[in-house]
């Protein structure tokens, strides 16, 4: 007796992707509510993660909730993977992937540069995504084949400059020997390129490469929760995405950028060795 061959499933249509873009724009605009209006003026560390310097606060954990808790009511049977811990298969086929606080340490010293991320995927393709900066009063959307938009505004990002005359946008990670390795790698590109900003959010970074206020991002260490929004939205106007050569945008390395300065900062970033821990020239 042989196994009867699993049918791939049906891609989402336009109504699945609708819903869920509705969705994750209502909960995202309540958890930045929550946050930009419920942050307790003496805010303090709840928790830490990788580091000391690795931060959660209890605003995250307050929005991790009010997102989930709100999605839940109006998709029981979804899936999710948020950053504080929010974990279930669910099984319609749809999971949600939640940074309830991009840029934690951002909003921890009261900095406007963070945001809340919402991504939503349907049998493992990334169909919907939301990110909502609510200080600085933006919000962008995507939806897989249908574009990418800023407050209802449709987006393409910047035509590609040279890359001496490019404007890249990069993060830094919470352990030490991978702050060590970033910078080296952050001083070898700093001379081949227009300059260099660290926003302190990957989301936003994402989603400025996007808008063409950067014609490049890349960083080392981002977790599925801090790019699968942003790197729809940045897709959906143009960009290239990806992570090292012929790999998808991941953990070991994430980079966008405007087609031109993608197909030469990332084999750069390559040979720099942006996608290990260890400072340039060191052997493995």
């Amino acid at each position: 007796m042989t196994d009867t061959p699993q049918s791939a499933p049906e891609p989402a249509d336009d109504a699945l992707k609708a819903e869920l873009l509705a969705l994750a724009q209502e909960a995202a605009a309540r958890a930045g509510t929550l946050l930009r209006d419920g942050r307790p003026a003496d805010l303090g560390v709840a928790a830490t993660k990788t580091s000391p310097i690795d931060v959660v606060t209890e605003m995250d954990l307050a929005s991790e909730r009010l997102i989930t808790g709100f999605l839940a009511e109006h998709r029981p049977q979804d899936g999710f993977l948020g950053e504080e811990g929010a974990v279930s298969e669910g099984t319609s086929g749809v999971r949600w992937v939640i940074d309830p606080v991009d840029g934690t340490v951002n909003y921890l010293y009261g900095r406007p540069d963070w945001a809340v991320s919402i991504a939503a995927e349907y049998h493992g393709e990334r169909v919907v995504g939301v990110v909502a900066a609510p200080v600085r009063g933006e919000t962008w959307q995507a939806v897989s084949g249908q574009g990418a938009y800023l407050d209802g505004r449709r987006l393409r990002c910047r035509p590609s400059p040279p890359l001496e005359q490019a404007l890249i946008g990069t993060g830094f990670g919470y352990i030490r020997e991978r702050r060590v390795a970033q910078a080296a790698v952050a001083q070898e590109l700093v001379p081949r390129v227009r300059d260099i900003r660290r926003g302190g959010s990957a989301a936003i970074d994402l989603c400025d490469v996007a808008t063409g206020r950067l014609d490049g991002f890349y960083e080392r260490g981002l977790n599925p929760w801090d790019l699968a929004a942003g790197d729809l939205i940045a897709r959906e106007a143009g960009a290239r995405t990806g992570g090292r050569p012929g790999l998808p945008a991941d953990g070991a390395l994430t980079v966008a950028a405007s087609p031109g300065v993608f197909e030469v900062l990332q084999p750069l970033l390559e040979e720099l060795g942006a996608w290990h821990d260890r400072p340039a020239g060191v052997a493995e």
